[in-house]
């Protein structure tokens, strides 16, 4: 009788300890999933990217492209890798080896996209942070020419057209009256972002072949958006799942009260009738098309391997549809927006210049760097506009950098069980190893390794990625074995529209993006700087580095597996997704261990059968 009892005992309690190890975490509510999905689309991009694509492509007629371009190829990837992920439940790597085994390296391949990703993109948000604790003065310090690393050429208009030109350790203003329209000179905000935050003044000669120094307060930047990236991770995302109510909220709080600010400035309107006034002629070009189906790719994120690890804490029967629509929703809703806060404050800063809104305008990072905070600091309470506005950059940031870490932890931890029992030691490694090589990124000339990682090891490796992704979905799992899992999951069976896309619509949509990509490639340069060759051959080996996974596990996959070459690449190609489905939805609720009521009536039983048998 005792050995019966401690046998069943024990039982239970492995079956628990199972259960326990095996159960997927999901998230604590739906709204930190959306949130968290939301966050990661929703980023720096949107505030610049976006604005300056629908200036340049027509105004207002470039949401014609945009929005076509989101309904034939944007949305259905995005739905798609978000229904892939809820249904496995599992990480990039393994998902895709269970999908299908002959390409498992697609999964390895989004890993090391987001990989590449985190190192450029948290330097970004180090930027951001600096400027935020420069914030923190009464006169801000990209306000005036009076500062050491300012140059002849920088025109303060607080010293009504005078140029102050700096000497070695004395600054003297000349009074000599300057044209308004002069070409010649810089503003004190660009200068204090390139010569004193980078510290790369061009002086120095610095380049992809000359680093310099690192910039140590930058260094200490970006070491504290690694810790705040650790302790917002480290446990899962039932920590992450927290602090995204803060971080992708924030940002749209800001908006709004930028908007309401900006739109009341002088020359606004200016500004925003260059957003949205709309230029049919300019869709008879193919500008605006490829400008609109780089963008909508690019801003909703498919392909990093994010979606497909956030839906997978999902559970099994949420309507991932619904989620896949108001997040979407959100993204386009989001650019938009963003282009009347940035346009609105871009026409007062051109009034203020008394220069044309063109000249003012930019499409990279140096327009939230120096454009903005130079119209913020002329103001009143420009401290306060400049705190709200970089809080607002590094939330923005910190959300895509959650999501591009968390696809890589997920990803390797459920390849690897060992990584998911030490999470915390695996996350702490990634973000020392990030932070060691990313210092390059942060000495005076690590702007232009910035510039190549962003251009190179994402642009392209991406598209092909997804484009295999979508070919594996559509055309060796099966589109409509793929819809028949969302109905699985969701009891709606996704349209013929959504199978037009996922099997036709969409590859055409990618191949088109890669296709105009290779045809308007240009050797890597940044403003004047002409990157070397060595540099150009050494961007596309980054981008070989991530791509080469998926030929290299699929010949690896052929090797080990037993049998003719007919028979391996056959048994390769079909889904391996029977036991991963013991774990989603009703068919494991009978399966799982016995609670204490039924332990207790077991035990009972076998109480009253010892009874029997010693009284026999």
């Amino acid at each position: 009788m005792s050995t019966d009892r401690v046998q069943v005992t024990y039982q239970v309690t492995a079956s628990k300890s199972r259960r326990s190890t095996n159960e997927r975490e999901t998230w604590g509510k739906k709204i930190d999933f959306l949130l968290s999905v939301i966050g990661f689309a929703v980023d720096l991009a949107n505030v610049w990217r976006f604005p300056y694509l629908c200036y340049k492509n027509g105004g207002g007629a470039f949401l014609i492209p945009y929005l076509l371009m989101l309904v034939i190829g944007g949305i259905p990837l995005f739905y798609m890798e978000l229904a892939l992920g809820q249904y496995v439940r599992k990480g990039a790597i393994t998902c895709w080896g269970r999908v299908c085994p002959l390409f498992k390296g697609i999964g390895l391949c989004v890993v090391m996209i987001a990989f590449f990703t985190d190192f450029f993109y948290n330097v970004i948000i180090a930027w951001s942070l600096y400027f935020l604790f420069a914030s923190f003065a009464v006169n801000l310090p990209w306000t005036s020419c009076n500062n050491t690393w300012n140059m002849p050429t920088c025109y303060d208009e607080h010293l009504s057209d005078k140029v102050a030109v700096v000497t070695a350790n004395l600054t003297t203003a000349i009074q000599t009256a300057v044209d308004a329209n002069s070409t010649g000179r810089t503003y004190p905000a660009h200068e204090f972002f390139y010569h004193h935050v980078l510290g790369n003044h061009p002086d120095g000669g610095y380049g992809i072949g000359n680093l310099g120094t690192v910039q140590w307060k930058l260094a200490m930047c970006l070491a504290l958006v690694y810790i705040i990236c650790y302790f917002s991770l480290w446990k899962g995302i039932s920590m992450s799942g927290k602090v995204v109510w803060f971080t992708a909220l924030f940002p749209y709080v800001v908006l709004l009260i930028l908007l309401v600010r900006g739109v009341t400035l002088e020359g606004s309107m200016k500004g925003i009738h260059y957003y949205i006034k709309p230029n049919m002629t300019e869709l008879l070009t193919s500008r605006p098309w490829i400008d609109a189906a780089t963008q909508v790719f690019f801003s909703l994120g498919p392909g990093f391997g994010v979606l497909l690890a956030f839906a997978s804490y999902n559970k099994f029967n949420n309507n991932v549809y619904k989620d896949a629509m108001i997040t979407s929703a959100v993204n386009c809703m989001t650019s938009f927006l963003s282009g009347f806060v940035v346009f609105a404050i871009i026409g007062y800063l051109a009034h203020k210049r008394q220069e044309d809104v063109k000249d003012v305008i930019s499409d990279d990072p140096g327009l939230v760097f120096t454009v903005y905070p130079e119209a913020l600091a002329t103001l009143p309470g420009s401290t306060f506009w400049s705190l709200c506005f970089f809080l607002m950059l590094m939330t923005l940031g910190l959300d895509s950098s959650f999501g591009g870490s968390e696809a890589i932890i997920t990803g390797v931890s459920d390849e690897f069980t060992i990584i998911r029992r030490n999470r915390e030691l695996f996350v702490l490694g990634l973000f020392v190893f990030y932070y060691s090589v990313g210092l390059a990124e942060v000495t005076q000339g690590g702007i232009y390794i910035l510039n190549m990682l962003e251009r190179f090891s994402v642009q392209y490796s991406i598209l092909i990625a997804v484009l295999f992704e979508t070919m594996c979905v559509s055309w060796i799992y099966g589109v409509d074995r793929f819809r028949e899992n969302i109905r699985e999951m969701t009891g709606i069976l996704p349209g013929i529209y959504w199978k037009l896309c996922w099997k036709f619509l969409a590859p055409i949509f990618i191949m088109f993006n890669i296709a105009f990509g290779l045809y308007q490639h240009e050797p890597l340069s940044m403003g004047s700087y002409k990157y070397p060759l060595w540099a150009n051959v050494v961007g596309w080996m980054l981008a070989a580095s991530s791509v080469m996974w998926i030929p290299i596990v699929a010949i690896v996959q052929i090797i080990k597996t037993p049998g003719t070459l007919r028979e391996r690449i056959a048994f390769l190609l079909t889904p391996q997704l029977s036991s991963v489905q013991q774990g989603n939805g009703a068919a494991e609720r009978p399966k799982v261990a016995a609670t204490e009521e039924e332990v207790a009536e077991i035990l009972q039983e076998l109480d009253i059968k010892a009874l029997k048998e010693d009284a026999v």
